[in-house]
Order: C-alpha cells, then sequence, then structure tokens
C-alpha cells in the first residue's frame, strides 16, 4: 500500500482558496507567505486575500472568527490550522497612527496599494501559479531592497509601527532600505512612542530573536528610533570601561557585541538578558582616584532597571521574573571556584541555570574572551548528578516538629544548616541528620 504524507499547512490554505475560486471569487495568497516562497523560505502563516465579502466568506466555510470583520478580516479554519482570510479593500483616512477609521471593499490593485512595503505587497494564485505585482515587489526582491509602496511618508503616518517593521524586515533578510524610505523613517522617529508599548514589544522580542539582533539595533540607533523604544540604552554610549576587561570600547559596544551572539528561535528571556545585563553601568559607573572604572551594584539596580522597562514593555510576569535573574546574577559564576560545596550546588541547580550560563559565555566572548569561569562551571554541571545537587532531604520539617519546634528562624535555620552539610558531604544519613539536630536544639528543649 502507498504511504501518503499528511497535507501540509500550504495544501490547507490551497483548499480555502479554491473553495473560494470555485464558489466565483477572485482569492490568493497575499503578504509575508508569498514573499518567502520567492526566497525559497517556508512561510510561517499564509495569509489570503478575497474579493468575497465577510458574509460570503462566512457562508462558505462551517468554521469561522471574525477576528476583524469590520476590516473585513476573518479566521478560517481548515484541518485544525486558522488562515487568515481578508476582504480586498482601500483604507480610510487613519486618525491614530494604528488603523483606519474605516475600510471601503475594492478590488486587488487597490489592495496592493495600501500595503507596507512593495516586497509584502505580492499575491500568489496557488491554484495556477500566477505571481500578481502591481508595486514592483518582485524587483525589489530580486534587488534585495526594503521600500515602502507609493509615498513612505504617508505610510508610516497611517500606522507608525511601519517604523519598526522596516527595520526588523530589513536586518532579517539582508535587505538595505531604501534611500527614501530611510530618510521618511528617520523623519518621523519621534511618531514611534504613539504606539502602543506591547506592540512596540513584540516588534522588539521579533528583532531579537531573529538571528540578526545586532544589525536591527545597530539600524534602530542610525534612525533615531532606538532612543524613542528604549531611551535607557543611550547613555551606554561612552560609558567607558576598563580597557583590560573590556577593549572592545564602551558600554554600548560592548552590548552590540553581545546580541550578535543570540541564534535565531532564542528564548525572549534569554535575548532581553543579553540586552539588558549592563543598562545599570551607566549609573553606577565611577572613576576612582587611580583611574580604576567601577560600576558597583550595576547587577542589582540593573535588574530592577529590566523589571521597569519589560514592564513598559508589557512582557510577561514569567519573562521578567526570569530577566531580572539573569541581569542580577550574571556576574556570580565569577566567584564558583571560590565557592563552598553546598553554595556551588545551589547556584548550579537554579531554575534558569542554562540561560546564564548561555548569557555569561556571550558577555565573555563580547569582552576579554576569557571562559575560564564559564569553563569551570560547565564543568561542575557535567560533573555533578541532580541527585547530588538537589538530594532528597534527610530532615523534614515534620522532624523539627517531632522535636518540639515550631516555624520560626530557627525552623529554617536548621533545615538550612541540615542541607548545608549534606551538600558538603559531613551527613548522609538520615540518623546523622537527626543527630545534627539535637546537637543544635536550645537547652530549652531538653
Amino acid at each position: 500500500m502507498l504511504r501518503t504524507s499528511a497535507p501540509s499547512r500550504r495544501d490547507d490554505a490551497v483548499s480555502i482558496v479554491r473553495r473560494l475560486q470555485e464558489a466565483g471569487h477572485q482569492a490568493v495568497f497575499a503578504g509575508g507567505c508569498v514573499r518567502d516562497t520567492l526566497l525559497g523560505r517556508e512561510p510561517a502563516d499564509y495569509d489570503i486575500a478575497t474579493s468575497a465579502r465577510p458574509e460570503e466568506v462566512e457562508g462558505l466555510f462551517d468554521r469561522t472568527l471574525p477576528i476583524g470583520r469590520q476590516f473585513g478580516i476573518l479566521l478560517v479554519e481548515a484541518a485544525g490550522h486558522h488562515f487568515e482570510v481578508a476582504t480586498f479593500r482601500r483604507d480610510g483616512g487613519y486618525v491614530d497612527g494604528r488603523r483606519p477609521e474605516n475600510v471601503e471593499f475594492s478590488d486587488i490593485e487597490t489592495d496592493a496599494q495600501r500595503r507596507d512595503f512593495t516586497i509584502n505587497a505580492m499575491f500568489e494564485n496557488p491554484i495556477d501559479g500566477e505571481l500578481l505585482d502591481f508595486v514592483g515587489g518582485q524587483a525589489d526582491l530580486k534587488a534585495g531592497i526594503v521600500r515602502a509602496v507609493g509615498n513612505p511618508a504617508e505610510r508610516f503616518a497611517e500606522d507608525h509601527l511601519r517604523l519598526l517593521r522596516a527595520v526588523r524586515f530589513s536586518a532579517r533578510l539582508g535587505f538595505p532600505i531604501e534611500e527614501g524610505t530611510l530618510a521618511a523613517i528617520t523623519a518621523q522617529a519621534a511618531s514611534i512612542e504613539r504606539v502602543s508599548a506591547e506592540r512596540i514589544g513584540e516588534e522588539i522580542v521579533r528583532m531579537l530573536t531573529e538571528g540578526q539582533a545586532r544589525v536591527a539595533f545597530e539600524l534602530l540607533d542610525r534612525t533615531g528610533l532606538l532612543h524613542h523604544v528604549l531611551p535607557e540604552m543611550t547613555p551606554m554610549k561612552g560609558c567607558e570601561q576598563s580597557p583590560d576587561n573590556h577593549p572592545e570600547g564602551d558600554v554600548f559596544v560592548h552590548t552590540l557585541l553581545c546580541i550578535s551572539h543570540l541564534t535565531a528561535g532564542c528564548s525572549e528571556a534569554l535575548a532581553f538578558g543579553v540586552l539588558l545585563h549592563d543598562v545599570a553601568k551607566p549609573p553606577c559607573a565611577d572613576t576612582k582616584p587611580d583611574g580604576k572604572i567601577t560600576f558597583y551594584g550595576h547587577t542589582r539596580d540593573g535588574a530592577e532597571m529590566s523589571e521597569t522597562i519589560l514592564r513598559r514593555l508589557r512582557r510577561s510576569n514569567a519573562t521578567i521574573e526570569r530577566v531580572m535573574f539573569l541581569v542580577d546574577q550574571h556576574l556570580k559564576h565569577c566567584a564558583a571556584r571560590e565557592m563552598r560545596a553546598s553554595t556551588l550546588k545551589r547556584f548550579l541547580r537554579q531554575d534558569g541555570i542554562e540561560e546564564l550560563m548561555e548569557l555569561a559565555r556571550i558577555d565573555a566572548l563580547s569582552s576579554n574572551g576569557d571562559l575560564g569561569h564559564y569553563d569551570f562551571c560547565r564543568e561542575a554541571l557535567a560533573a555533578l548528578p541532580a541527585e547530588q545537587m538537589k538530594p532528597k532531604p534527610l530532615v523534614t520539617g515534620h522532624d523539627l516538629r517531632e522535636f518540639g519546634l515550631t516555624p520560626g528562624p530557627l525552623f529554617g535555620r536548621l533545615l538550612r544548616e541540615v542541607e548545608d552539610a549534606q551538600l558538603e558531604g559531613s551527613l548522609a544519613t538520615r540518623e546523622e541528620a537527626l543527630e545534627f539536630v539535637q546537637q543544635r536544639l536550645p537547652t530549652d528543649q531538653d
């Protein structure tokens, strides 16, 4: 018997296009999926544009979701996947720099003219393979250029988030931004502050995690956008560091080097941890009489600044907590060799240690290149099995209650001391641990 492979996401999207066409409507793939296909990349999503009105789309498919019905946008389910299906439209006036006040359903060519960049404004008929390009997107894709559709100043005035999207596409694709488009971004950079913090945060996350973070942030800086979306990074420029530890240059240069090591698909928490690990160096900087440059407290203060920044960008509590941990502890591994065994094991068993180690590696590679502290921790992690780093407790709170103790400072201290001794290897059995506790009880417990 011949085995057939499971339908792909593209096949499911094609089935929607075919259904629309069979009902007499024009229907095509639109935007990023067309661009990525022409570049030989697997699209993450397939968006569909059609002449069918929303009510006609709803009549053709059993499962639809009106995510933006007033703009002609529905989600259609096919084989468990959801696809955005949008009616060809002309946008009305923009008053908030985000979305049109109203839309007018139109034809495919008019729909192309309302889109952001030429490389995102092409259409493909997946049934016969015809490419529909009304704005020169194919030529710009071949030339490797990010160009706004029509008048760039008008495109960015319509939706200010396009300022960041231009930077992200330029970095991710390795395409320079066309001169007129770049000039319009620079001229309108301040308008990005009118965009919701959450939308800005999402774009920054994508820049950091798509594999070209340094390129993106250099372009943010060049256009003036960086000062408006992450003003805390501006003082990094010119904040000098010790040439012995940081021959690469100031804190800003170091940070750009660090994010250049972020790989595509890295976690959001690691990305922000790398970006913000030295964010408090400028306010903590001090030069001693002997010329030594110090940044005492920058890890603690950096964790607090990171929380403020990430809450402003509407990141999740889980991400914020992890980033604060990474920033606060990004130098702790440097003292690992001097740690007691119990302290080292507690350090290495922390939730998030893998991301902390990766931050430590990136930090070292972006400064003097000394990986000695990192290697020591890596070797310790490899040598210490989980049962040694977090062994089963020899004594519990129930045992302490049997001794007549109640929860309080002494209660917690005894549990900690027993675990310390266990991690140090001086206690191995429950009997030894109970005797250890007995010896440390207050005399009034006898």
